[in-house]
């Protein structure tokens, strides 16, 4: 039966078998990697609003203010017991005591220290300078190293003795280390008044803390906090079990607390739960915005194993036409198709399905999958496999039916081929293009209204496909055109041009449809590299002139007058900044010398930098200065009690002023008057925030609350949104260049016989084999060249046109902007002639295997 021996019967093909694999596992490919794409989607976004929250925040929280004193205990003991059954471990618990005024020191009154207590802080988590953590209070070393104060004194508050000081801590910096995140309120001291009377004195254990407060009479504990500590989620499904524990805990805790009368003795709180809703909204919005792309890349797909139907169907015309005659019935025949083909459709399936889940790190986000993504995955992986299938029969089963059965002759396809080709099918195109666009205008809306991330519109995130798709279609349309007239060229003064001319125009179809299709990947490619690597450069480019350094903390201005100098710790990579404002230009005042050691410039030119800093000492009248900004109409006045500036040269940015009308000044043209005026200072370094902060502490300057740092001005989460969705667009791209390859190397594969003949020909005829491999370079050449060409430049232009509308922060200069497309270009010419250069190849290696004989006689 033929049947039974179609798989054997496939391999006297051995061409179809690969074009069917192939084609099924580009199509499963890109349906599983659309399903795994926005699954690492949401647990990307997961882990980076982790890295947001406070480490004990992913769980509940229990906290308020002025417990009495004797309920705190109750409502501990509530917490504790209550944790294990909802699969949490023992709470990490804080108390503060209020201000204790009055507490004195060696007979020093002048003292306000809070008594304050947390779970595993002595253990690892306070540095001890001096002294043991048992049985007693720890002292800050900045009250006690400014009043001389020991290990084993003893504090009293009103007569009433405190436990003795058993030990001095490192006084917590501020921002607090990482593990005191969520006590930044209570156990850090702000030193902003640089008063070292003040201090936390922490208890080294729990009865130290209730025997103090008993002693003291404290009535009630200012500040109740537990929390627990549990590891970072890394997924959306983990995340969301964590909320749906923490919420049945908090119920419990309250019920319990509800039966002793005490309902309302603590608060419980969900603090993760809006990253949360936040890492859903992530994900959806990536899947609502690649799923028209994977439609689209499916539909390909489809359309690729229909194609592979209708070249089987040629082939075995003979053969289905004699088992039609024997009664075979068109499904039975469809099924035949199957039989054949079926396996290696199922193979490059499942090959798809597994190498979308190996090449996830490389395509997509930097993040977990969620439970149940790679069976999802899977199961669009099988359904695409199913309508191939289908397909591949049902395509086989109506050309039989309709010729063998109805008597249909081909005409009326013909016909209909003939109107699918004259259809103007770039119109349709250019209007859902068109459509695109004026959906994208709104895009980011949402962001700049406080929404966190940009509302999805999939229409708008289509707009530069369909540009693409309806310049590639053009540009086919034209070729087409070109290649029905090519018969009136006369150019066989040039043999090898006229005879590429000739086999262009006798492949006008496959000419045109690899035209499309490789026009479609490159500026696919180009446009999904351009807008993802655009979002990534302006998320670096925005908080590098935002912020102007790696950390930016304002200071005093002793500081910045320099009458106190700036740490050794610090000094390598960290300049003092200035800044006026009040005349409508933002006046940054900047020490040219040392500017470059910590500033970021980001898209500025380093050399145009360094050459206007060194230019602010020039003699002349004014203030040299650099102008900033494009108002033409800028004024030279800078601040109250400063001369008018002198402009040097022009910048359209600069860090801290942005694009901005502004000036930069030297600090060397004011004098020591002028710099006391200058009402703000500010540090811009490339050191961490932490090593800045200590660095200004250990030489007794105060920071103040504005401190920032590059990492934590910005959310980054809209920005790899975007980055994320049109890594997806590039990845269809690739997928695409991989098809267009294909196709053309196939192409030339299939017309193997007819390129041997004619050649073998004209070889004969006298032109020379380096002529003949001239002419097939000029061919293939010229279809390559054609598409890589118009899909750099177009791909190229629809990002620069669309990175800009991408932007979800549009209210912080500069604007997104497509970053060099050079490298990109440069690559895809490079991968262009290593296939024109193969495929050559390929056609001189028919030539040089064939007998001329047997060809003749064929």
């Amino acid at each position: 039966m033929p049947w039974r021996a179609a798989p054997r019967a496939a391999l006297s093909s051995p061409l179809t078998l690969i074009i069917a694999a192939v084609t099924a596992l580009l199509a499963c490919f890109l349906g599983t990697a659309a399903v795994l794409q926005a699954s690492a989607a949401g647990g990307a976004a997961v882990k980076y609003q982790s890295g947001l929250a406070c480490p004990d925040y992913y769980g509940p929280v229990f906290s308020k203010d002025n417990v009495p004193a004797a309920v705190a205990p109750q409502v501990i003991d509530s917490v504790r017991r209550n944790a294990p059954a909802h699969g949490f471990a023992q709470p990490v618990t804080s108390r503060y005591t209020p201000y204790l005024l009055g507490t004195e020191f060696n007979g020093d009154p002048n003292y306000k220290v809070t008594i304050a207590h947390r779970d595993q802080a002595v253990q690892g988590h306070l540095d001890l300078v001096d002294g043991t953590a048992a049985g007693g209070l720890l002292l800050g070393t900045v009250v006690a190293k400014a009043e001389g104060i020991k290990t084993g004194a003893v504090p009293k508050l009103q007569g009433a003795p405190f436990p003795p000081v058993t030990g001095l801590y490192r006084d917590l910096s501020d921002p607090a280390p990482r593990w005191w995140c969520s006590q930044q309120r209570n156990a850090v001291v702000s030193r902003l008044a640089n008063d070292p009377l003040d201090s936390v004195m922490f208890a080294t254990d729990g009865k130290t803390f209730d025997d103090a407060i008993r002693t003291l009479g404290v009535p009630a504990i200012a500040t109740l906090h537990m929390s627990f500590y549990e590891t970072p989620p890394k997924t959306i499904s983990e995340a969301e079990d964590l909320l749906e524990r923490s919420k049945a805990l908090i119920a419990d805790v309250k019920a319990d607390l509800g039966a002793r009368g005490l309902g309302d003795a603590v608060v419980g709180s969900l603090p993760f739960e809006r990253s949360v809703e936040i890492s859903n909204q992530a994900e959806s919005n990536v899947l609502i915005s690649i799923l028209p792309l994977a439609a689209i890349s499916i539909l390909v797909g489809c359309a690729g194993i229909g194609t592979v139907a209708l070249q089987w169907y040629q082939r075995r015309h003979p053969q289905l036409r004699l088992l039609s005659a024997r009664g075979s019935g068109p499904g039975a025949l469809g099924l035949l198709a199957v039989a054949e083909l079926g396996l290696p459709i199922v193979v490059g399936g499942a090959a798809g399905a597994a190498l979308a889940r190996l090449l996830l790190g490389v395509y997509g986000p930097p993040g977990e999958l969620g439970d149940g993504a790679l069976l999802t995955g899977s199961l669009v992986a099988a359904v695409i496999l199913l309508v191939s299938l289908g397909l591949l029969a049902g395509v086989i089963a109506f050309r039989t039916h309709r010729e063998f059965e109805l008597g249909r002759v081909r005409s009326g396809r013909r016909k209909g081929v003939k109107l699918l080709a004259i259809f103007p099918w770039e119109l349709v195109t250019a209007g859902v293009a068109l459509l695109g666009w004026t959906r994208l205008v709104d895009y980011g809306k949402g962001s700049r209204l406080g929404n966190p991330l940009p509302q999805v519109d999939p229409l708008a995130l289509t707009y530069p496909v369909f540009v693409v798709l309806t310049v590639g279609l053009l540009a086919a349309r034209l070729a087409w055109l070109g290649l029905l007239a090519s018969h009136r060229a006369r150019l066989w003064s040039r043999p090898a041009l006229q005879l590429a001319i000739r086999r262009l125009a006798s492949a006008r179809a496959p000419v045109t449809g690899v035209l499309v299709i490789g026009t479609l990947a490159i500026g696919t490619l180009a446009t999904g590299i351009g807008i993802a690597r655009g979002q990534e450069e302006a998320l670096q480019t925005k908080s590098a002139i935002f912020v102007g350094a790696e950390t930016r903390v304002d200071t005093e201005s002793v500081v910045g007058t320099g009458k106190v100098a700036l740490p050794s710790g610090i000094t390598g990579n960290t300049t003092i900044v200035g800044e006026l404002t009040g005349t409508g230009n933002v006046v940054l005042v900047v020490d040219p010398r040392t500017f470059r050691r910590g500033a970021t410039l980001a898209r500025l030119d380093a050399a145009e930098v360094d050459r206007l800093l060194g230019s602010l000492s020039s003699p002349g009248p004014g203030i040299p200065a650099i102008r900033i900004g494009t108002d033409a109409n800028q004024k030279p006045a800078l601040a109250a009690g400063l001369p008018e500036a002198r402009t040097i040269g022009e910048m359209p940015m600069f860090p801290i002023i942005g694009t901005k009308a502004g000036y930069v000044i030297s600090r060397e043209s004011l004098s020591a008057a002028q710099l006391n005026a200058v009402p703000k200072w500010s540090l811009l370094s490339g050191s961490s925030m932490t090593q800045v902060t200590e660095a200004l502490t250990s030489v007794g300057v105060a920071t103040a609350v504005n401190r920032v740092t590059r990492e934590s001005a910005l959310d980054a989460l809209p920005f790899y949104v975007v980055s994320w969705t049109f890594s997806f667009m590039a990845l269809l791209g690739a997928v695409l260049g991989v098809v267009a390859v294909l196709s053309l190397l196939v192409a030339v594969e299939v017309r193997r016989r007819q390129n041997a003949l004619a050649g073998a020909l004209v070889l004969r005829m006298g032109m020379r084999p380096r002529a003949l491999l001239a002419s097939h370079l000029m061919e293939l050449g010229t279809l390559s060249g054609l598409a890589v060409v118009i899909g750099v430049v177009c791909g190229i232009s629809v990002a620069g046109l669309s990175v800009p509308r991408f932007d979800p922060a549009t209210f912080l200069a500069p604007r997104s902007a497509l970053p060099n497309p050079t490298p990109l270009a440069l690559t895809v010419l490079a991968v262009g002639v290593l296939v024109v250069a193969l495929a050559g190849w390929i056609a001189m290696r028919s030539v040089r295997t064939a007998r001329t004989a047997e060809l003749i006689r064929a």
